[in-house]
């Protein structure tokens, strides 16, 4: 495996890491919650548990990857990883 894609998997393995802390403070946020703000909770905690299932699948596919795709796929998972941080901070912001 190419130093590049090591360092890369790495770096979204230790965020993933953290958005999965994230999400368990968001959902001991949610039984706190009443039932209607429990709701909301929850479909926004499946939505990001589902993002961060494809972010693992795309890791798995980066690590497999021949050297010829790696770059395309790279470039690729950078446009979902923007997409689920900017998700996940909209989620942080109206639950503080």
């Amino acid at each position: 495996m190419s130093e590049k894609r090591d360092a890369y998997v790495e770096k979204y393995k230790a965020q993933i890491d953290e958005w999965n802390a994230e999400l368990k403070k968001l959902e001991a946020q949610a039984k706190k919650a009443g039932a209607e703000a429990q709701a909301r909770y929850h479909e926004e905690v499946e939505e990001l548990n589902k993002r961060l299932s494809e972010g693992r699948e795309t890791l798995k596919k980066i690590q497999s990857a021949n050297e010829a795709a790696l770059h395309d796929m790279m470039e690729g998972a950078e446009s979902m990883w923007t997409a689920f941080e900017e998700a996940f901070r909209k989620a942080r912001s109206r639950y503080k």
